[in-house]
């Protein structure tokens, strides 16, 4: 019996939300990833002192997100453009975390 080495093992990917904004803001939200810095915006964005899970923040995000969303769409005076592309770029940066990676090169099949 022989044994493929071309077999990749992955972390299996969590459901990634699917979300329809205009344009600017997610071309914000694209630009703004790279200053990202989950450690230090992501408890500032959420309020919270602890870092919350990558599971529980991105519950949050899309909460938060949607009702932001909501204020935009009806045209509300309590609309906040920069913290819905905030929103956005942690709703992104959770959604990379997320995404499957390589595991270690030892669970890798010789």
């Amino acid at each position: 019996m022989t044994m493929m080495s071309n077999v990749i093992a992955f972390v299996p990917r969590r459901e990634t939300p699917t979300l329809r904004r205009p344009r600017p803001l997610v071309r914000a939200a694209q630009a703004g990833l790279k200053s990202w810095n989950r450690r230090r915006d992501l408890r500032r964005l959420l309020k919270c002192d602890n870092l919350p899970s990558p599971g529980t923040a991105m519950t949050r995000l899309l909460a938060e997100e949607n009702r932001i969303d909501q204020f935009r769409r009806t045209g509300q005076a309590g609309y906040d453009p920069h913290r819905h592309i905030l929103l956005l770029i942690a709703i992104l940066a959770e959604c990379a975390e997320a995404a499957p990676r390589p595991l270690a090169q030892a669970l890798i099949c010789p």
